[in-house]
Formats: structure tokens, sequence, C-alpha cells
């Protein structure tokens, strides 16, 4: 045997009784732990069966790694983090964001905006309306397809017409998952009434289609009552019998207005939606018997309601 092949062996030999020792000693503190902690393993010494097997793979270079790394660390991350800087505390800031001072002074209703002659203030102008949430904006948008500006007008109806679109997929997905009856079909219910609601009482679609996603709104309320009824609000009741009325389905609305009498006997929406109700469609006996109740109520009104009282009086 010669001398290079007898000092590879001892090197291996060597390596392979640090591989064994470093085993057995995580062995034997693993052991200490879990005597400390019932069911606790430190997380720092899980990995060590991977470097026992790195070391023993990669003699001399492992062992002189690992040693290194460990005593990096314990020289320069060992020590504890000062904390007296942090504050751990529960109490609400409020952060103050300053307004974007250039850009509102160029908002302004989009009504009054298409009067504008100026076709490039109209288009600055525009561009900041469809900055926001558009689909609060469709009737305003809307207005811009009259316009004598071409390019403002043609903006109007792409952004239209892909707000549309997407509503109209959106109602789609949503209404199949009110009609499965799934797990999420009440709280998706709540979210479409809401949603469709939103656009619909801007009357941005032809007749035809309004009046079939108002039917759809019914439809899925009618679902929602009868799955989950407790959990609809005065403003459910109101959104649905307003869009109803908007389509002069009356038979529809006045099932509406009797269920929101049932479940919100004395609150003003339910006083107002049967009062247009009643005056839309002619009953003026019960037109009026509606608004001797609401004045012998305590319901506190608003100053749309107290002038339709004023009036009738």
């Amino acid at each position: 045997m010669t001398g290079d092949i007898f000092v590879f062996i001892c090197v291996l030999i060597i390596n392979a009784i640090i591989v064994l020792g470093y085993i057995l000693w995580n062995i034997l503190c693993l052991r200490r732990e879990n005597q400390k902690v019932s069911g606790s393993i430190v997380e720092k010494r899980r990995g060590f069966p991977i470097r026992a097997a790195v070391m023993l793979l990669c003699p001399v270079a492992g062992p002189l790694f690992f040693l290194f790394a460990q005593l990096w660390y314990k020289v320069f991350f060992s020590k504890p983090v000062d904390l007296e800087d942090v504050v751990f505390s529960k109490e609400r800031v409020r952060t103050f964001i300053h307004a974007e001072e250039e850009r509102e002074r160029n908002m302004v209703p989009l009504e009054e905006a298409i009067e504008i002659t100026d076709t490039s203030e109209l288009r600055k102008l525009m561009m900041n309306v469809v900055r926001g949430d558009i689909h609060k904006s469709l009737a305003s948008i809307a207005l811009a397809l009259n316009s004598a500006d071409t390019e403002t007008a043609h903006y109007a109806a792409s952004v239209l017409q892909d707000a549309l679109n997407d509503f109209r997929i959106n109602v789609q997905k949503q209404r199949q998952i009110v009609l499965d009856g799934g797990d999420d079909a009440g709280v998706c219910s709540e979210l479409l009434i809401e949603y469709m609601n939103q656009v619909l009482e801007q009357r941005v679609f032809n007749d035809m289609e309004q009046k079939t996603y108002v039917e759809m709104l019914d439809e899925i309320c009618d679902i929602f009552y009868e799955r989950d009824r407790e959990h609809m609000t005065s403003s459910q009741f109101e959104a649905v019998t307003l869009r109803l009325l908007e389509v002069e389905d009356y038979d529809n609305c006045r099932k509406w207005c009797d269920r929101a009498e049932y479940h919100f006997p004395n609150t003003l929406a339910t006083y107002t939606c049967q009062l247009k109700l009643y005056f839309n469609s002619g009953q003026k006996k019960r037109f009026f018997e509606v608004i001797d109740e609401l004045k012998k109520s305590a319901v506190v009104v608003d100053s749309e309601t107290l002038e339709l009282l004023r009036v009738f009086r």
C-alpha cells in the first residue's frame, strides 16, 4: 500500500468518526429536548441527517463548511435583537393622505363637462371620470355619447360597452352560483343584489334589456328570500322594489312592498316604496292611507318625504 492511499484511507476513517460523533451528539440532544418539552423537537436540529450525509460524502470539505458556518453565525448573528425602538401597540393610527389638488381642480360633473367647447379639456375631464369606479358613473359616461367631439363620444362608447359586457358576464356567472345553491349561494346573493342594483339604477340599458335584468334581480331576491329571509335588509327590499317600479312591474313590486311591510313595518323605506307604488299605479285611496299611517308613526322622514307630505297633507 502506497503512502498516498494510506493517508486517503485515514482521512476517510477520521471523517467517518467525526460524522458518527456528530450524529450521536444530535441524537442525545434531541432526547434531552424531548424530555424537557414533551412532543416538541427544536426546528434547527431536524436537518442533522442531511448535514451528516453531506459531511460523509464530502470528506474534510463538508465538516469544515459547517464548522465555519456555525462560527460565522455565532460571531455575527447570535447577538440579541434590540427592541427598544419597536412599539407593539394596538392603538389605531390615522394616516392623512394629501389630496391630489391638481386633479381635484379638474373634477366637475360630466354633465357640465360635455358642454365644454375646448376638446382637450373635455377629454382630460373624461379621463378623470373613468379613472375611478366607472360602475358608479355609467349614466354620466352614457351622456358623453352625445358629445360633439367624436373622439370623446367614441371613447365613452368603448368604456361603456366594456363595462356593460363585464356586467353581463359577471351576472351570468354569479346567478348560476345562486341557482346551484351551494355553500356560497347566500353571500353571493347579497353581493349580486348590490352589484346589479348599482348598475340598473343608472338606466344605461335599453328598455328590453333593462327589464330582463330587473326580472333576474327579482328572481335572485326571491331565491334569497326563500332560503335566508332573516338576513335580507330593508335596503335590499327597497332596491328590488324601485327597480321593478321603474319597469312598471306593479304586481311583483306590490309583492316586495308587502314583504317589506311585514319584516320592516316601521321603516321609512317601506313607506316610501308603498307611496311610489300606489302613486304610479293610480291607487289614490291606498296612497293617502299610507300617508296617514306615516304621519301617525314615529318614523323620522327625510326632506324628500317631508316635502311629499306637505304637498298631499
